[in-house]
């Protein structure tokens, strides 16, 4: 890796935890030029725009949190192993600086930025793809019962845990996640060979 790779990577990791907590509009080039000690030239000779910036800090972001979910899907044995490592690696609130990058960057692009709300509605799919393949092989495997459908519970847990992390950061407590976690293990056992 270059000199000049290197600083734009250190540019997008120490941007990133940044932008997920304030958010893009609320991130100013101020805040990106203390937290790295770059000047400005030193940021705008790495990147176009504070725009690039943040699409390349949810990219980034997102890698993370994807081989963070894929490591706790791969200690599993079981697909119930596999599906409960999955879930309580959601419900990590150490998960990510600031909450979910999917959700802080999306509810922010949806109307204002579309090449990031397409980076965020593939994320969408890729983590509901996660659960959903899951489940698929444990089915296959005789471990699941077929009377679950993959796709439309994968949604649902998706969207379960998405709101129950928005409430986790706005609440500043895991009731919420809890209760959700619960829930969806209970119905989850329900499906259990």
């Amino acid at each position: 890796m270059s000199k000049a790779d290197r600083t734009r990577q250190f540019i997008i990791e120490t941007s990133a935890p940044i932008i997920n907590k304030k958010g893009m509009a609320g991130t100013s080039l101020s805040d990106i030029m203390e937290a790295t000690k770059l000047a400005k030239g030193g940021i705008y000779g790495n990147f176009e725009n504070k725009e690039e910036i943040c699409t390349e800090s949810f990219l980034y972001l997102r890698s993370q949190l994807a081989a963070k979910l894929d490591a706790a899907v791969a200690q599993g044995i079981s697909a119930k192993a596999k599906f409960i490592n999955l879930l309580e690696a959601y419900g990590d609130d150490k998960n990510t600086v600031g909450g979910c990058p999917i959700l802080n960057f999306g509810v922010e692009a949806d109307d204002t930025n579309p090449i990031i709300k397409e980076y965020v509605k593939k994320s969408i799919h890729s983590a509901q793809r996660r659960f959903a393949t899951l489940i698929e092989n444990g089915v296959a495997n005789n471990e699941l019962s077929s009377k679950i459908n993959p796709e439309h519970f994968a949604i649902k847990v998706f969207a379960m845990i998405e709101g129950a992390i928005l409430c986790r950061e706005i609440l500043n407590t895991n009731e919420q996640m809890n209760i959700v976690l619960d829930s969806i293990k209970t119905e989850f056992e329900t499906y259990v060979l």
